[in-house]
């Protein structure tokens, strides 16, 4: 038996006080100092049993030692009475933040960046955490930033290949991934992750200002291929209506210089302004 229910126990350790008040009136009223040694026995006993008492909480547990012996683990709350020369080590089964710290690491290009996570844990196996490891929570604490090094170095921090997942673009495939690597690095210890999320992700500062620029680069020229584009499209669509329309002939040296008006207008970043031509094109 691991643990019962302590209130019959209670009962019992309370009458052991009881007789001992007794044998030391009637060892009073006799004025025999012999009755006093029953009643230091039944003392002695009284105050061993009180070592067997114990409470729990919800969502906690007790972890039971006898002489280094392993006897079991009580996880319901209330009240129990286990054998007085039981160790009783209590453990929180409650979920525990990890709010891990601003790390710098190289992603998968050799980028140095900065990166925290947050690691949602709780303790699954109480045997495993009190005696696989020396301290479950140190272990969670170091092995999470290990984890974290190690999933942010198999990830490109942004613009990866096609299709590439990347630790900004991909937040869902990373988080799962780094939780599965926790819950591998941890199962020893008896912990469950039930969740890991980045909660930062950053250029490291020696290099923020030049991969902003290259970033603010990247964005112009996405621009201008699209103003680009956009601007052959409605060239063609001018030139295709003209001709549907019979609007007028253009041999195709007119046809290249109504080309170049038109994306010199379409493309440009000032205002254009109208010139009126009062000769001819060949003049």
């Amino acid at each position: 038996m691991q643990a019962s229910s302590g209130w019959a126990m209670l009962f019992i350790n309370l009458a052991l006080y009881a007789a001992v008040i007794g044998q030391v009136i009637v060892a009073i009223r006799d004025r025999n100092a012999w009755y006093l040694l029953p009643a230091l026995l039944t003392l002695v006993t009284a105050l061993i049993t009180s070592g067997g008492f114990f409470t729990l909480q919800p969502n906690e547990a007790a972890v039971l030692i006898l002489f280094g012996a392993y006897q079991g683990t009580v996880r319901d709350s209330g009240f129990f009475f286990t054998n007085p020369f039981n160790r009783k080590l209590k453990i929180s089964l409650r979920a525990r933040n990890l709010n891990g710290e601003k790390l710098k690491v190289n992603d998968k290009r050799g980028n140095p960046i900065e990166i925290a996570a947050v690691v949602v844990w709780r303790v699954r196996d109480t045997a495993q955490a009190v005696f696989d490891v020396d301290s479950y929570a140190n272990y969670v604490n170091i092995q999470s930033e290990s984890a974290v090094r190690h999933v942010a170095s198999n990830y490109a921090y942004d613009d990866g290949e096609r299709d590439e997942v990347t630790l900004r673009g991909g937040a869902d495939e990373v988080a799962a991934a780094l939780t599965r690597e926790l819950q591998e690095r941890l199962a020893k210890s008896g912990v469950q992750v039930e969740e890991a999320r980045l909660t930062h992700l950053a250029y490291a500062p020696e290099i923020a200002q030049a991969m902003l620029r290259r970033q603010q680069a990247e964005a112009v020229i996405a621009a201008r291929q699209k103003i680009v584009h956009g601007a052959v499209s409605m060239v063609e669509m001018a030139l295709t209506e003209l001709a549907d329309k019979r609007v007028v002939n253009l041999d195709e040296e007119r046809k290249a210089a109504m080309v170049s008006n038109l994306l010199v207008v379409l493309c440009g970043e000032s205002e254009a302004h109208p010139v009126i031509n009062t000769g001819t094109l060949y003049a």
